[in-house]
C-alpha cells in the first residue's frame, strides 16, 4: 500500500500538534487560576560556615501542581565586591513569575 505525500504531511502535522500540546501542559509555571504565592516562612539562620558565605533565604517554588518550600542555605560569595540579590516572586502581565537570585 502506497501512502500519498499529502497523507504523510497530515500525519506529521497531527503528531507535531500532539507533541506541542503535551509540552504546553507540562510547563512548571503557575497557571493563571492558581492560588497566590504563600508568604515566606520564618527561618532561623544558623551561623555561617565561614567568612565568605552569604545566606540565601528560602523560597516557594511552583512544581506544576502546587508550591513547595525550598529552605534557605549558605552559598559562597564569588567575589568580595559582589552583592547578592535574592530571588523573588513578581507579577508580570497579571501572572506570578519567579525571578531567580543573582549576583550584581
Amino acid at each position: 500500500m502506497r501512502i500519498s505525500r499529502r497523507s504523510s504531511f497530515a500525519a506529521l502535522a497531527l503528531a507535531l500538534a500532539g507533541a506541542l500540546s503535551v509540552k504546553a501542559e507540562a510547563q512548571p509555571y503557575p497557571p493563571p487560576s492558581y492560588p497566590p504565592v504563600p508568604p515566606p516562612r520564618m527561618e532561623q539562620m544558623p551561623p555561617p560556615p565561614g567568612p565568605h558565605y552569604v545566606w540565601q533565604p528560602g523560597h516557594w517554588h511552583w512544581d506544576g501542581r502546587g508550591y513547595v518550600w525550598f529552605p534557605g542555605v549558605y552559598i559562597v560569595r564569588p567575589h568580595h565586591y559582589r552583592v547578592y540579590e535574592p530571588g523573588r516572586w513578581v507579577v508580570r502581565h497579571g501572572v506570578w513569575v519567579w525571578v531567580p537570585a543573582y549576583w550584581r
